[in-house]
């Protein structure tokens, strides 16, 4: 079985700390999330993997490389627009070939094995989907089932769902799907969905299988998902829950875990965490810092609190010795806030 993985996208609601960087190398306790995905597969025996990429293809191929770190073989495919995931499939069928494979967005992260998803799987039924109960299935695609369990139907985001059984960013596929993703027609807003692709393989009398999740799932694009799923990653640490590597520094400060320090970064006089992942390089001085995602290079100082942030590279918060502030925000790569002196306080 091939992997391919979706790793395009514009990154629209992640703004303005995707204008400059790849949503899907945005780090998860210090770890980029495309790195997550990797593993997951290289994990389930499958080492061929296919990489969708667009205008950050660039800094995608710079952070993954030829996959050998992992024991796996990269193949880089490149879609000149966002035109759907089904386009993607489309795009990808050169290297896919006829060839049952795994399709895995990106910026997903979900925390049941991909070991019960993909197990049995040869590409016999045309597809196998993942599927996770949700609040609010509306912002999904979401999966109508028959009385006896089977999926009879897809829509995207329904105003009135069918059921609470939302797709999650893995599917299954034989070969038909390449004859489905020929078959369909854009959506309304221009793309080639692979709900509608599915459905075509529903209606054309194909089988398609599903699994439910039973842990978390979380897709990382917006910034509350992306530190909840920060989260849930840090608490995984063991032991006391603090992390700090090789070549990090810290003094005269606090670590409140679960938190990860990357190498090279440096925290003085300060506390950090809990939920925290400090990325290499990153400065941290005279500042509380909960609850937040530093990227490499970033720097705090002078500020009271700092929670529930994302912080791109090399940006930088600084305070003012003394003055009560309590920030939360979604900065992007090179971005500078200086709450200046005096008594602007900030809540």
């Amino acid at each position: 079985m091939k992997g391919l993985i979706l790793s395009g996208g514009s990154g629209r609601r992640l703004r303005p700390l995707t204008h400059t960087s790849a949503k899907q190398l945005v780090p998860i306790a210090n770890v980029p999330i495309l790195h997550y995905v990797v593993t997951d597969l290289v994990g389930v025996g499958i080492t061929d993997i296919g990489i969708v990429v667009g205008d950050t293809g660039d800094e995608v191929r710079a952070s993954v490389g030829d996959g050998s770190r992992w024991g796996a073989t990269v193949t880089y495919i490149d879609q000149e627009e966002p035109l759907g995931l089904a386009h993607a499939v489309l795009v990808a069928q050169p290297f896919l070939d006829d060839k049952a494979f795994a399709m895995y967005l990106g910026d997903n992260m979900f925390e049941d094995s991909l070991d019960g998803v993909v197990d049995g799987f040869d590409g016999t039924a045309a597809a196998r989907l993942l599927l996770a109960r949700v609040d609010d299935p509306s912002s999904f695609g979401v999966a109508d089932l028959a009385d006896d369990g089977t999926i009879v139907g897809l829509v995207e985001k329904p105003a009135d769902p069918p059921s609470d059984l939302a797709l999650v960013g893995v599917y299954l596929f034989g070969p038909r799907i390449h004859e489905a993703v020929r078959a369909i027609s854009p959506s309304a807003r221009g793309e080639l969905e692979i709900t509608d692709a599915i459905q075509w393989l529903l209606d054309t009398g194909e089988t398609v299988e599903h699994r439910v999740l039973e842990g978390w799932w979380i897709d990382t694009g917006k910034k509350d998902p992306l530190l909840e799923c920060n989260r849930l990653v840090l608490d995984r640490l063991e032991g006391d829950q603090v992390a700090v590597d090789d070549g990090a520094e810290v003094t005269d400060s606090t670590l409140v875990g679960p938190v990860a320090v990357a190498a090279g970064a440096r925290i003085q006089n300060s506390t950090v965490g809990p939920y925290v992942a400090v990325g290499e390089g990153c400065d941290i001085r005279g500042a509380t810092v909960e609850y937040s995602v530093l990227m490499a290079g970033a720097q705090v100082s002078d500020l009271d609190r700092l929670t529930n942030s994302v912080l791109g590279r090399e940006a930088e918060v600084t305070g003012t010795k003394g003055a009560r502030v309590d920030l939360s925000l979604l900065l992007g790569d090179h971005s500078m806030v200086d709450l200046g002196k005096g008594d602007r306080w900030l809540k």
